[in-house]
């Protein structure tokens, strides 16, 4: 499991993460929302490790993410995650980009990296894309080609970071599509997102974050029903 105690993170004078207390369990879906600035993002650099923190402590599976002991590429392999921006390698081709982790970072034979590419690849439903320069995908596919690249890696843990808003809205439900089946399979994850209905639908449970603050976690039926802060309610009010 994923666990924070009382985490701070200031970037100079500004703290952005103000004591935040949160378990994730194995096999859970957690989707974030709020406000632009409230840390959300933040919060997931540092759990992979990123960005350096102020104060507290962020464990991934019993080790502490920010010990000056801890290995924190190896402990990275557990911890995928994707950013709004796919940043593929235009020269490489799809199947390539997704293999060049396994292969530099794993260490795996040429082989083995492939099979694991094309069966996550496929699995996103870029099985016909295994040959194209990222250029010619669509933000679509190439945001689904990050994911794959990312589980390519074989991680316990997954981190979405806003994946879907540098996307053309026509091309968000088939980004969508493809975390709903990753939780649909059991992987536990991570989302920041701004869209509602998919944190209706997929979370376990959503967290409201607000000012720096995590203000309000609950089941999304709760979440979305019947909030208790005045926080949620106004932010609820203003996304629908």
């Amino acid at each position: 499991m994923i666990e924070i105690q009382d985490l701070r993170k200031s970037f100079g004078p500004l703290e952005v993460l103000k004591g935040i207390d949160l378990t994730v369990a194995k096999g859970e879906v957690l989707t974030i929302v709020g406000g632009s600035g409230s840390g959300k993002s933040t919060l997931l650099t540092c759990i992979n490790g990123l960005e350096p923190i102020n104060a507290g402590r962020i464990l991934v599976d019993g080790t502490e993410v920010h010990a000056k002991s801890t290995n924190l590429d190896k402990l990275r392999r557990k911890i995928g995650i994707v950013f709004q921006q796919w940043n593929a390698f235009p020269h490489l081709t799809v199947l390539e980009n997704v293999m060049l982790a396994p292969r530099k970072v794993l260490g795996q034979p040429k082989a083995q990296a492939e099979e694991m590419a094309v069966r996550q690849l496929t699995h996103v439903g870029l099985a016909d894309k295994l040959a194209v320069y990222p250029s010619r995908l669509s933000g679509g596919q190439q945001q689904r080609m990050a994911i794959a690249r990312a589980l390519a890696m074989s991680p316990d843990y997954m981190l979405f970071d806003e994946v879907t808003s540098a996307l053309d809205p026509m091309l968000v439900g088939e980004v969508l599509d493809t975390l709903r089946m990753l939780a649909s399979e059991g992987m536990t994850m991570i989302c920041v997102t701004h869209e509602m209905k998919f944190a209706r639908e997929v979370s376990d449970r959503v967290a409201f974050f607000h000012q720096g603050v995590m203000a309000e976690i609950a089941a999304p039926e709760a979440f979305f029903e019947a909030p208790t802060r005045p926080e949620t309610r106004a932010f609820l009010a203003a996304t629908h």
